[in-house]
């Protein structure tokens, strides 16, 4: 396995390392769920490494690239668990793709899971304000002038969605949940098909890890929706992955829930930073344990 370097503590790991290399290390149906968010075809850079999924010419090269990693997953997944992906559709853009519109990247990542034998299990769709959006982008379909102008070229925001695909094969070790651990009301709010409630400032603090050179965007999962999906589809002490680690948000929720964490992570500055952050989580876990 070629990793650069690791932390790890009584309940994490995380690997400094490509993902699909640190997959490879990790025995097979040993992964209770994996959580993350995976690269933008190209849209967004993280880092220079000809390893990062982010620098590819056009999506076919990435998903060329990315079904390595899909491959891992099915082997390291537990038969009948889960698999989540945080994701949105592409904006194009004139300079790029020769046109503005949208490209299906949400379905695009389903269908490749689905190559590869993973089941389409779920799917939950999570509200942003379009005057956020707008303000931040500046697109052409979200200004307020373009209804007046050319109405054609208007189009709604764009969600967030997290997928839910799962490994195909028949489960051993079944997760479940006490009726007062997983109330009527908790379970009605979880299963609306659209999560309005989700806030968009609830990430880890990432500011830290930002270099100027080498990204041009960073986006964070919110904690509300990584704590969602290891309360519903986890039991404690399960086993979390997360591919692209980041600055550690999906650990630092399945440490502080009282499961374990695995993650990679390519960029050594992220690396540092889900380092001290997963420290931090366990050590908050253990004062929690003797408070």
């Amino acid at each position: 396995m070629n990793v650069l370097n690791q932390a790890s503590g009584d309940n994490y790991t995380v690997l400094h390392g490509d993902c699909v290399d640190v997959l490879k290390g990790i025995p097979d149906a040993t992964i209770d769920y994996s959580i993350f968010s995976p690269p933008f075809a190209s849209l967004y850079t993280y880092s220079n490494s000809p390893r990062d999924m982010g620098n590819v010419r056009n999506d076919a090269e990435f998903f060329e690239h990315f079904a390595f990693l899909i491959a891992e997953l099915r082997r390291v997944m537990k038969p009948g668990h889960n698999v989540s992906f945080h994701c949105m559709l592409m904006p194009t853009s004139k300079e790029r793709d020769g046109y503005i519109g949208l490209k299906d990247f949400r379905g695009d990542l389903i269908r490749a899971f689905q190559a590869h034998g993973f089941i389409y299990a779920s799917e939950v769709c999570i509200w942003k304000d379009p005057v956020t959006s707008m303000q931040r982008t500046k697109a052409l379909g979200l200004l307020h002038k373009t209804v007046r102008t050319n109405a054609c070229m208007s189009r709604q925001g764009i969600p967030d969605y997290l997928v839910t695909m799962r490994a195909p094969g028949e489960m051993v070790d079944k997760v479940t949940h006490e009726p007062d651990q997983y109330p009527v009301d908790k379970w009605q709010k979880v299963a609306s098909p659209v999560w309005m409630d989700i806030d968009p400032s609830d990430t880890l603090q990432y500011r830290s890890a930002r270099e100027h050179d080498d990204e041009r965007h960073i986006c964070p999962l919110q904690l509300e929706v990584i704590r969602r999906g290891i309360d519903l589809w986890t039991n404690p002490g399960d086993v979390v992955l997360s591919p692209f680690t980041g600055i550690g948000s999906e650990g630092f929720v399945a440490v502080e829930m009282g499961r374990k964490f695995v993650g990679a992570e390519l960029k050594q500055s992220y690396f540092e930073q889900a380092a001290r952050n997963l420290s931090a989580a366990e050590q908050e876990q253990t004062q929690d344990l003797f408070a």
